[in-house]
């Protein structure tokens, strides 16, 4: 007779087997012989298809030919393809012809505002590519890294680019969401927006300051080791919490160490630890419970609490080469319309996309039950969300414009949108359209000194 706990002694054992298998799924020979052939150095198919996602050509590394642009400056993201028209827009009425290509989320989107939202459908183009040092990290890591033996890490890994060109498992995807080349130093002083369902707005203003400790070229092919990120985010609106001053610290290996937060008060002048720092606690800076500090980037942080699930690639409408939202012509009153931002400025492409989901494990707490994740191929960053409540109701759709910046020689998240498909409403998250400066990327000029706890007290003093 089997009792409880001979069951759960081997639902331990299953579990334990099962992390075994995922920390030895590498990448085979013949697959690691693809790359930069018929595949890209990132694992993604370079051929397109009949059903319009575009072949990769990797002609543009940095800035393209024609565009006048001064990296390392701020300046307001330049779009390569501002000529082009949109090819046609998906709405409410022909929706049913594109099922296939959309989330539940966005087919959500229709149902609720069948009269206003639409997807602007562009051509696609793969035209940008990452820099030699990118794949040659990502090479060696195709060859060697494995998910840690507790599935909370990524061992025999080294800096400079995505852990797992081939994943095999939704942990090793995860990973590639949580450590994908990007900046390795950011300054944005960044807008931020809660439009409420009748169409009335309360804005956040925070600067926010970080460094990508895996990122740098002079890191490149070095142990995977010590922390993945530094942040700090200085709040400028709303009043009520001017002046708050927040620092983190990421950790890479999720299993031995976690996430640090600090917090200092400009009421009592003092600094704290935070005692659990992510997850589902709310964003802050104007956004407030509207949005997790986990959804930044649609998710980051430690992968502890989901079971994670690779669900296969899929074509699906993501925003892609968002250039056009990011310029500094773009005002708020035209963009953050009720009920979602304006489609005008949105620009879709047809792409491949890595689908993972990401169930609550039992008897952990999250908002969220369950979050499904698109990530591209290319580039192995999540670009939308659909976020499941925890009876299983689809909640919310999020996605993030991201353009390939000139000064990163990779891609960059910009402007996010959080719609919540029960009550109405949205956030809209990180937007510098109206600021003098768009993100300061690689400069450079940031140091793990500016992210300590008394680097907030003396920031907030």
């Amino acid at each position: 007779m089997e009792t409880k706990s001979t069951t759960h002694a081997w639902v331990v054992l299953a579990t334990a087997a099962l992390m075994h298998a995922v920390a030895f799924a590498k990448a085979t020979p013949e697959e690691i012989d693809k790359l930069g052939k018929s595949l890209t150095c990132m694992g993604a198919d370079k051929a397109g298809t009949a059903s319009g996602v575009p072949e990769y050509t990797g002609k543009w590394l940095g800035t393209p030919p024609g565009i006048q642009y001064t990296p390392h400056a701020g300046q307001h993201p330049v779009d390569p393809y501002a000529v082009e028209t949109a090819l046609f827009a998906i709405t409410a009425e022909n929706m049913s012809k594109y099922a296939k290509y959309l989330t539940e989320g966005q087919k959500a989107m229709f149902a609720r505002y069948p009269a206003t939202f639409r997807i602007p459908l562009y051509p696609g183009h793969r035209d940008f590519r990452y820099p030699d040092f990118v794949c040659a990290s990502v090479k060696t890591n195709a060859q060697n890294a494995v998910v840690g033996a507790d599935g909370m890490s990524v061992e025999n890994a080294v800096k400079g680019g995505i852990p797992f060109p081939f994943p095999k498992s939704g942990i090793e995807l995860a990973f590639n969401n949580l450590i994908p080349f990007r900046a390795f130093t950011e300054h944005t002083l960044r807008d931020n927006a809660y439009v409420m369902q009748n169409g009335s707005i309360v804005f956040g203003r925070a600067e926010n300051r970080g460094m990508s400790m895996v990122n740098a070229p002079d890191v490149a092919g070095k142990p995977l080791e010590g922390t993945m990120a530094r942040g700090m985010n200085m709040v400028k609106l709303p009043e009520r919490e001017k002046g708050g001053v927040t620092v983190s610290m990421e950790p890479l290996n999720f299993s031995k160490d976690k996430r640090l937060g600090w917090s200092y008060d400009p009421g009592t002048r003092r600094v704290r630890q935070i005692p659990e720092y992510g997850f589902d606690q709310p964003m802050g800076g104007g956004v407030g419970a509207k949005m997790t500090i986990d959804s930044d980037r649609l998710f980051n942080g430690s992968p502890e609490r989901y079971n994670w699930k690779i669900l296969g690639k899929k074509e699906l409408f993501i925003p892609a080469n968002a250039y056009k939202i990011h310029e500094n012509t773009v005002k708020y009153a035209d963009l953050l319309k009720p009920e979602h931002a304006n489609p005008d400025y949105m620009r879709y492409e047809l792409r491949r996309v890595w689908v993972l989901e990401a169930s609550l494990k039992e008897g952990y707490r999250h908002l969220y039950g369950k979050r499904m994740l698109f990530i591209d191929e290319d580039t192995g960053h999540a670009v939308m969300s659909d976020l499941y409540d925890t009876r299983g109701q689809l909640w919310q759709h999020a996605l993030v414009n991201y353009y390939y910046a000139f000064d990163t020689n990779g891609w960059h998240s910009g402007t996010s949108f959080y719609y919540d498909l029960n009550a109405g409403g949205y956030v809209a998250y990180n937007l510098f359209q109206e600021r003098p400066k768009g993100p300061v990327l690689n400069k450079g000029d940031l140091n793990p000194s500016m992210f300590t706890p008394e680097a907030a007290r003396n920031t907030g003093t």
